[in-house]
């Protein structure tokens, strides 16, 4: 093991560029290598970051027989998979998939997360190279979506046969889904029924009393907890599953979600106020269905991600 310490005059300078000064690598491609292969250790820690600047005092090591870093795992994780179905299950913040290409076999070269927004198929992916498979040369289907600020279940098909059954059943509401959320206010068990459309006349979606426009569109609540004095935990299960079903079918019932950035401006224009929350509170929690090929009957739960449980124990402080 070589080691030095970081005098006053070289406080500043990159742990790659110090390592070729001080004689560990012969060229910059080596002294880099030897960061990002996990080869030097600062003050006993392994820095992999060959641009990581140091510090007056610290304590550089070579260690050339040290394992190579795992790298990290990414977000999310695969609940499910077959030769025919992926079972992802997603963070908050990810889409589902690129909007222009639903319905289509959508590859993705090796290598790392692409540079433009990251989708829940290329986590799908991201996490076949995690497990050392070649991530490009199986399909992934889009059969159904939620909402990008909504965690949870999310299926994709990997063969077309797949695609065609899976989709038919979500279009004939065979498939089980349920979600979790918090809602602002209290409110009981509840049947929500309107007919939506993509413009109720402000910009934003929302229903129509128009029997002949829009889309039939059944929401089922269930309250599970009361959630201090100003907010209500609740399971809703899709009869139906429209875009932004939920999001619109609570707001429009005067108890939009606790988080909600989009359908809460009727709630506000009624004097509301807004609760302050990490993420939209909504999780997609239960998806079932029978598998496209074999017909056994699949169910998938997920449990509440980290973030949600601690807005909830902050939502019954109040």
């Amino acid at each position: 093991m070589r080691a030095f310490t970081v005098e006053a005059a070289e406080a500043g300078q990159t742990l790659a560029a110090l390592a070729r000064k001080r004689g560990f690598a012969a060229s910059w491609s080596e002294a880099r290598r030897l960061v990002t292969s996990g080869k030097l250790f600062v003050d006993g820690a392994a820095v992999t970051d060959d641009a990581f600047r140091l510090h007056e005092g610290a304590r550089v090591e070579l260690r050339p027989r040290a394992p190579r870093p795992s790298p990290a795992a990414p977000p999310g994780r695969i609940v499910h998979e077959d030769p025919q179905v992926v079972v992802l299950d997603k963070p908050a913040g990810i889409s589902s998939a690129p909007y222009h290409e639903k319905g289509a076999t959508l590859a993705r070269p090796t290598g790392a997360l692409p540079e433009r927004e990251t989708t829940a198929l290329d986590l799908v992916r991201a996490w076949w190279r995690h497990a050392g498979r070649r991530a490009n040369e199986t399909p992934l289907l889009v059969v159904h979506r939620i909402d990008k600020e909504t965690s949870g279940l999310l299926a994709f098909a990997k063969t077309k046969l797949a695609e065609r059954l899976l989709a038919a059943a979500f279009r004939t509401h065979e498939v089980e889904r349920s979600y979790v959320c918090a809602v602002h206010g209290t409110l009981d068990d509840r049947r929500i029924e309107s007919r939506l459309v993509a413009d109720r006349g402000d910009g934003l979606r929302g229903s129509t009393r128009d029997p002949g426009q829009g889309k039939r569109a059944v929401t089922h609540v269930h309250v599970l907890e009361r959630l201090g004095t100003r907010a209500t935990l609740c399971e809703v299960r899709l009869e139906t599953g429209k875009t932004h079903q939920i999001r619109i079918h609570l707001s429009e019932d005067g108890h939009p979600l606790v988080g909600e950035r989009v359908y809460v401006r009727d709630f506000v224009r009624r004097g509301g106020e807004p609760l302050p929350s990490s993420r939209l509170l909504l999780h997609a929690r239960t998806l079932g269905f029978a598998h496209p090929v074999t017909g056994e009957r699949l169910r998938f739960e997920s449990p509440l991600p980290e973030e949600f449980v601690r807005d909830l124990a902050r939502l019954r402080r109040l």
